[in-house]
């Protein structure tokens, strides 16, 4: 019962709030409760009702009313009064902004409070095959930035070969090395063009870190199509003394499927040509503030 009590008393602060903004703004404007009734098609009765906080009002009927006062509805129904903070003010600059102004002003408000700034750099990810390499060259020498993969990081912080170092420490010892390799990477690039290995998006907390820190990109293909592009790469490993290699391959992709999926946009790549490829790249990238390609 206290639970319930609780919950009563929250709804009816909420509804009495919303009649003082209504009934505020209605003052502020000089409207009588009689034209505000004809702007917005809502019986003065009604308008009394709320205003005096026993009002249950339908969403519907608030975006009239709203409307006609001359407002957004969030202004009526935020926490912050609209009246006596910034928050209507920077909702309304904010919306008159273009894409590269708003941009700028979330990196200021993002540092400020301590939120990453994912800067210019840019992160693909994917299985093995997407086509990060290749892609991601591409992409970098047409932003002039710089091509970094992952894994020859980890292979310069140790000085092996990756299929070493996961012999020598293991799974777990590799994802270890692979976020020290990201920390390293966020700290000493503000722009750059990252490939990172497809197993990233497994260790939750360095694939947190990867979202945070840059513009992500997933580049989707089928799992033939894979298979095939590892093998064009003369890595007949995958097939070698496996004949269930396929069906493992399609089971990882749908394990990971709605872990690549929180990447910022995905590009798919089945079926499409280097060139059409990289044509959807670049409508992808311009799609993130301060990044034009």
């Amino acid at each position: 019962m206290k639970t319930l009590d609780r919950d009563d008393q929250e709804t009816g602060d909420f509804i009495a709030r919303l009649g003082q903004r209504v009934l505020k703004a209605r003052h502020l404007q000089s409207i009588s409760r009689r034209v505000l009734s004809q702007q917005s098609g809502v019986s003065q009765r009604y308008l009394a009702q709320l205003e005096a906080g026993t009002g249950n009002i339908s969403l519907a009927l608030l975006f009239r009313i709203s409307k006609a006062l001359g407002h957004a509805p969030e202004h009526l129904l935020g926490d912050a009064d609209p009246w006596e903070s910034d928050l209507a003010s920077l909702s309304t600059l904010y919306g008159k902004a273009d894409v590269e102004q708003r941009a700028q002003a979330l990196a200021v408000l993002s540092g400020a409070i301590g939120i990453p700034d994912k800067r210019r750099r840019i992160c693909l990810i994917g299985l093995r095959g997407a086509g990060k390499s290749t892609l991601g060259q591409w992409l970098a020498e047409r932003m002039a930035l710089s091509f970094v993969e992952l894994n020859i990081v980890i292979e310069e912080h140790c000085g092996i070969a990756i299929g070493e170092v996961i012999a020598l420490y293991g799974q777990e010892g590799y994802r270890k090395l692979e976020r020290q390799a990201l920390d390293s990477v966020i700290k000493n690039h503000d722009s750059l063009i990252l490939a990172a290995a497809g197993g990233i998006v497994s260790d939750p907390k360095t694939y947190k870190q990867l979202l945070e820190n840059f513009h992500t990109i997933w580049l989707k293909a089928s799992p033939e199509e894979h298979m095939e592009r590892v093998r064009h790469q003369g890595d007949e490993r995958p097939m070698a003394d496996n004949p269930r290699a396929m069906d493992e391959l399609r089971t990882i992709l749908n394990s990971r499927e709605s872990l690549y999926a929180n990447a910022d946009v995905s590009v798919d790549t089945r079926g499409r040509s280097i060139e059409e490829s990289r044509l959807d790249l670049t409508e992808s990238v311009r799609r993130f503030p301060l990044l034009r390609p």
